[in-house]
């Protein structure tokens, strides 16, 4: 013998408003859990964007603190084999160098957390909205 879910019944022995009153708390229910599932989603790309975000920030941070003694250092080097003003050329595109692979990988970081939308509460909710048409289609057949 099946055994159904308590209360449950079967649907065609219930009346319209049992039957309503059943449809608004699943629907209630299944939007809650799909707003949940959204903000955990949203919650983790938020995660990733500032991950990537912390990168752009350490960068330029330690960009500033160390480029002042760096680039003194560097240019005080290579002064000893060529003009100053050649040094120090050669300094700021090997600055130039390192922030620029920074950025690209700053920029990796945060295209990972793009585009900011529940993707997968999306695709669960096409998903519940097929289910609801096909039980629909069913129920008339």
């Amino acid at each position: 013998m099946a055994t159904q879910d308590p209360g449950v019944g079967d649907l065609h022995d219930r009346s319209l408003p049992d039957l309503l009153k059943q449809l608004s708390q699943e629907t209630t229910q299944l939007v809650h859990q799909e707003l949940e599932l959204a903000k955990a989603e949203l919650q983790q790309k938020g995660k990733q964007a500032g991950a990537g975000a912390g990168m752009f920030g350490g960068a330029g941070a330690l960009g500033l603190a160390a480029l002042g003694a760096l680039t003194a250092c560097f240019i005080l080097a290579l002064d000893t084999v060529m003009p100053a003003w050649l040094a120090a050329l050669i300094v700021a595109v090997v600055y130039g160098i390192i922030a620029f692979v920074l950025v690209k990988q700053g920029q990796a970081k945060l295209k990972q957390a793009t585009p900011p939308v529940p993707e997968q509460t999306i695709e669960t909710v096409k998903e519940d909205v097929e289910w609801a048409k096909t039980q629909m289609r069913s129920d008339r057949t």
